[in-house]
């Protein structure tokens, strides 16, 4: 009885270290008191990353390289790719999956119904990518 006692308590702390192992790490770079960025790093939280939030003066220059059009309230770094803004978990995850070769993905604007917004979502969002350099910004995905 003792063994399988022992075998259930070892079973339930490696399995509590594996989930927390399998966060993935985020840093997120906001205005200072800005609710809503804060609203999006507990989002973030939520779906299974680990999120460093820094205020900044200037957060949506954090990301210098990230052309203007495509900044959104606040730039979150997750691997190597700059999110921008409130993008849903769904195409960050598949981003993070497919290895792109593209800077990052945004959606711009801070529409309302997005993670960490307020209000009603008024329709399918764009997401775009973000691509290295000038020229258009496709989109990388709606949902």
């Amino acid at each position: 009885m003792k063994r399988l006692a022992f075998a259930i308590l070892a079973l339930a702390l490696t399995s509590g270290l594996a989930g927390a192992e399998d966060k993935i790490a985020a840093t997120l770079y906001k205005q200072p008191g800005c609710q809503c960025c804060d609203a999006y790093a507990d989002y973030l939280r939520e779906n299974g990353f680990d999120v460093v939030v820094l205020e900044r003066g200037e957060a949506r220059n954090a990301v210098p390289s990230v052309r203007k059009d495509l900044r959104g309230c606040h730039s979150t770094m997750i691997d190597k790719y700059v999110i921008e803004g409130h993008v849903p978990v769904g195409p960050i995850k598949r981003l993070l999956a497919e290895k792109s070769d593209i800077k990052g993905i945004s959606l711009p604007d801070m529409p309302q119904g997005s993670p960490g917004m307020s209000g009603t979502k008024q329709g399918p969002f764009k997401i775009l990518s973000i691509p290295d350099g000038e020229g258009p910004a496709p989109v990388y995905m709606t949902e």
